[in-house]
């Protein structure tokens, strides 16, 4: 792919899909409530947060939506029990299946899954400007494609940017940089953002040769085809970056943060709810260590028995989410197997009196939500980014891929309600480093400092959600809401 304004030729007939039946919600006529079409990239991490903003449009404003899913989505274990935890007005609809070559990136991956199932969506589309009064249409940032097909049915198109405006910024002048410099200088300093280095940056914008870059690099350049971006972060978390952003530049559509927009953990998705809420229960307050490295995350063997020990060393409690070792640090994948074919030898007899080891899922928020959890290991995904704020809970950072070491950056070095782990040469953390982390952020000053900011920022993430007293991203979404029950 070239980084020119248009497809690659094989892909701009994507191939016939199945029809896609969609059930409308009035019989005869047109609903002439407003009605929202949400288009999410494959993912949970890309679908779970459009679903919140879909339910605050339903329950809070009286929208109706129709949240379209890629095929990916109906074979997930979560799929029945997530459709199923919708409101009334929120619809879910699964595209068909399309083939997509093997062994692509994950950029050129998403991106092609959309292209081939555009005729698909058309079809959705179609059917549902027949019956409703469809006044947008959101695709997610790599969802771009979708934007002439919303302009063809006579639809607004905006984009939901589920990451922060840090990146944000970056992505937005990044197509500028691409223009006039062969490669990002180091460090990058961007209006509003903190210096970021190379190691600080994704890997995807490092490489400017990548078929995977140039594909992000024509996303990014049709966002001014958009009519607004709508964020999922707030004010107050980036102040200086929102300053810069929501003034008024040429091609740059209107920034809306309507942030933060994370789950409320009522929805029981799986049997290890229970066990991990009920030991939970049985600590004292503020005792234990959540460690979590995303549902994609996984470490090295070597890596895992080094955690192990060092959560061990800490003498702290703690409530692991671990998965099976991969290949390569950071790797997406992990499975389920038994955590005693991989973790250290007796280990989990040594720790069952602090320790809970559960393998590959847990009831994130509500464990976060939990009066016994004083910290969260994170690799700084921003969802779990949010979550971890919106509950007042300080973090470790140990950021594996994406834009992961942004965030920890922001978090560290900006908000300070993180500690930062650091690897030796050979890439590993090591046990007497975790043990060490986990020890300042539950009894050292920095982690008492810590916790104080987090708090500050749990407090500043209600108010902006708040109406009663005119929350900034209550308003900014009251704003986007005005403007689509408006229009014709």
């Amino acid at each position: 792919m070239t980084s020119q304004e248009k497809i690659p030729e094989k892909h701009q007939q994507p191939a016939a899909a199945m029809e896609v039946e969609v059930e409308a919600d009035v019989e005869g006529g047109v609903d002439r409530s407003p009605h929202v079409v949400m288009l999410s990239s494959p993912g949970m991490g890309h679908l779970i947060p459009l679903a919140e903003f879909a339910r605050r449009l339903a329950v809070h404003h009286g929208f109706s939506v129709t949240l379209v899913a890629t095929a990916d989505f109906a074979s997930s274990p979560s799929h029945r029990v997530f459709v199923d935890s919708l409101p009334p007005g929120v619809a879910s609809v699964t595209l068909p299946p399309v083939d997509v070559p093997d062994g692509m990136d994950i950029v050129a991956t998403i991106s092609l899954t959309i292209v081939e199932s555009l005729p698909a969506l058309r079809r959705i589309v179609s059917g549902l400007k027949r019956t409703a009064r469809l006044v947008a249409f959101v695709a997610d940032l790599f969802g771009t494609d979708t934007f002439d097909l919303a302009s063809e049915f006579g639809i607004p198109p905006f984009i939901f940017f589920a990451s922060n405006l840090f990146l944000l910024s970056l992505s937005l002048h990044l197509p500028a940089l691409h223009e006039t410099m062969p490669r990002l200088p180091d460090p990058v300093t961007l209006p509003g953002c903190l210096p970021m280095h190379w190691a600080d940056l994704p890997i995807v914008v490092k490489d400017w040769t990548t078929e995977e870059f140039m594909w992000l690099l024509y996303h990014l350049k049709r966002y001014e085809k958009a009519e607004g971006i709508l964020v999922n972060s707030f004010q107050e978390m980036e102040p200086e970056t929102a300053v810069v952003l929501k003034e008024k530049k040429p091609g740059q559509p209107p920034i809306h943060l309507i942030g933060p927009l994370v789950q409320n953990g009522g929805s029981s998705w799986n049997p290890e709810e229970s066990l991990c809420l009920k030991w939970l229960d049985e600590q004292p307050d503020a005792s234990v260590v959540y460690v979590s490295l995303g549902s994609l995350g996984v470490l090295s063997r070597e890596q895992i028995k080094e955690m192990a020990l060092g959560l061990e060393m800490s003498g702290h409690g703690f409530l692991w989410v671990v998965k099976s070792p991969a290949a390569e640090e950071g790797a997406a994948g992990g499975s389920n197997a038994d955590p005693e074919s991989y973790l250290p030898e007796c280990f989990l007899e040594r720790t069952k009196g602090t320790g809970l080891v559960v393998s590959f899922w847990a009831p994130q928020v509500r464990i976060l939500s939990h009066r016994a959890v004083g910290g969260f290991l994170t690799h700084c995904g921003w969802s779990s980014t949010l979550e971890s704020a919106v509950h007042g809970v300080p973090m470790i950072a140990w950021p594996l891929y994406a834009e992961q070491r942004m965030n920890a950056l922001m978090l560290v070095d900006r908000l300070k309600v993180a500690l930062r782990v650091k690897a030796g040469e050979d890439g590993v953390v090591r046990r007497e480093e975790i043990s060490a982390a986990v020890a300042e952020l539950m009894d050292g000053e920095e982690g008492r400092a810590a916790r104080e900011r987090v708090t500050q920022l749990q407090v500043a993430a209600t108010a902006a959600a708040a109406a009663a007293v005119g929350g900034t991203s209550y308003e900014a979404l009251a704003e986007v809401v005005a403007k689509w029950k408006d229009s014709s």
